[in-house]
């Protein structure tokens, strides 16, 4: 039998709110599936399953409030049958001390019940009861009685159990967003408090990244263009090939390398505050598709519509602030992260440039990093790189 836990949608994340469920008891599940709904302080995030198996049993009901780490769902394994879960669940139980007072278990929906072959419980079908005012009630409302959780008599079903049900309301958008500024505020004050931060910026000249976007761009729709966003994060994914220890994780007293190169793209919500999902694998992604999932990513995150790998994978985040009309952004850390990268405002600037000085099309690229895992030396370095990347855009679209 498999558990599945909550996932930590973010630093700031201790605990979420069950929304929906996608699956019901007896649903095969496939890895990547979208199994549930669930409500941060940020926004309602599609949950997947990284296991393949038979959902045997949803733990939590609609509207539940779930720690980070708490077993929502289980599943059966490949072959595996109801009496060898429920066998399981006995052995789990008879190891794990009940104390004095134990507390009650939340509301499960009904699993499975075991192949006939043994003595089994009724069906979860017969088990449940349901009012036929609240039976009717559902039926007009849409509501789906399987997903519910009965607050009457033996878990029965009531008709104010579906009027909750179908009159549940989100937070209002104030709520949400002084939630969400909380939730900021916290994660960032933590950053800065046991962070190390050392800040380095540079000046990077464009002329070259700018031209040859524009010959690329020349006679597409602008549905199809490449943006200078886009290409300023193919040339992070890229450079950070070079200076791994900016790209991962550091947790319990020790540096971890990201798997891949996932870069947290900074979002500002029109509600207020902001987000900071993931492109995963952005060094591999050709550009015009980089371009797609990043217009996709921002309509998707303004939405509230994202998914729980997208919140959870990134291994750096980028910032860009030069939409705000300022020239440079010194950022604070998205722990457990060990860097980001700020973007300020292409604008025309004096440069040197064969001993002369001319117009030229400058952005100041910063980086804040995590003293434990890196030094300025390193991260000058990696500027400097980044640099390099976008005097040769038309590599950025080359195979890594």
């Amino acid at each position: 039998m498999i558990e599945f836990k909550l996932p930590s949608l973010g630093a700031e994340m201790d605990q979420g709110t069950l929304l929906e469920w996608k699956v019901k008891p007896g649903d095969p599940v496939c890895k990547g599936d979208v199994v549930a709904v669930v409500d941060t302080s940020k926004s309602a995030i599609d949950v997947e399953i990284w296991q393949e198996g038979t959902v045997y049993e949803l733990v939590h009901a609609i509207h539940d409030t779930v720690p980070v780490g708490g077993v929502i769902a289980r599943l059966l394994e490949p072959g595996e049958t109801a009496e060898h879960a429920e066998a399981e669940k006995r052995r789990i139980a008879a190891a794990v001390p009940v104390p004095a007072q134990a507390a009650p278990a939340p509301q499960a929906i009904a699993p499975l019940s075991p192949t006939p072959t043994q003595a089994a419980p009724p069906a979860a079908a017969e088990r449940r009861r349901v009012s036929p005012a609240a039976r009717v009630r559902a039926q007009a409302l849409g509501v789906d009685l399987a997903r519910l959780a009965g607050t009457g008599p033996q878990g029965a079903v009531t008709l104010e159990d579906v009027e909750k049900a179908a009159t549940a309301k989100a937070p209002s958008p104030v709520d949400r967003a002084l939630a969400m500024r909380a939730a900021i505020g916290a994660v960032m004050a933590r950053s800065k408090r046991e962070i190390p931060h050392y800040y380095l910026a540079t000046d990077i000249p464009l002329a070259r990244a700018t031209q040859w976007l524009a010959q690329r761009n020349e006679g597409r729709p602008v549905t199809e263009r490449v943006l200078l966003a886009a290409l300023l994060l193919k040339a992070v994914a890229r450079a950070l090939a070079r200076f791994p220890e900016l790209n991962g994780h550091y947790r319990d007293g020790a540096f971890a390398p990201g798997a891949g190169i996932h870069v947290g793209v900074a979002i500002s919500l029109r509600q207020g505050g902001l987000i900071a999902p993931a492109l995963l694998a952005t060094d591999t992604l050709p550009l015009d598709e980089l371009m797609r999932r990043l217009t996709d990513l921002v309509a998707r995150a303004r939405a509230l519509t994202l998914r729980s790998s997208e919140m959870s994978d990134a291994t750096i985040t980028v910032t860009n602030l030069g939409d705000q009309g300022v020239d440079l952004v010194q950022g604070v850390i998205y722990a457990p992260q060990v860097a980001l990268v700020g973007f300020g405002r292409p604008s025309e600037r004096a440069w040197v440039e064969n001993g002369q000085v001319v117009a030229m099309p400058l952005v100041t690229a910063s980086l804040s990093a995590d003293h434990r895992v890196s030094d300025g030396h390193r991260g000058a370095l990696f500027l400097n790189e980044l640099s390099q990347r976008l005097q040769q855009p038309e590599r950025l679209d080359e195979k890594p």
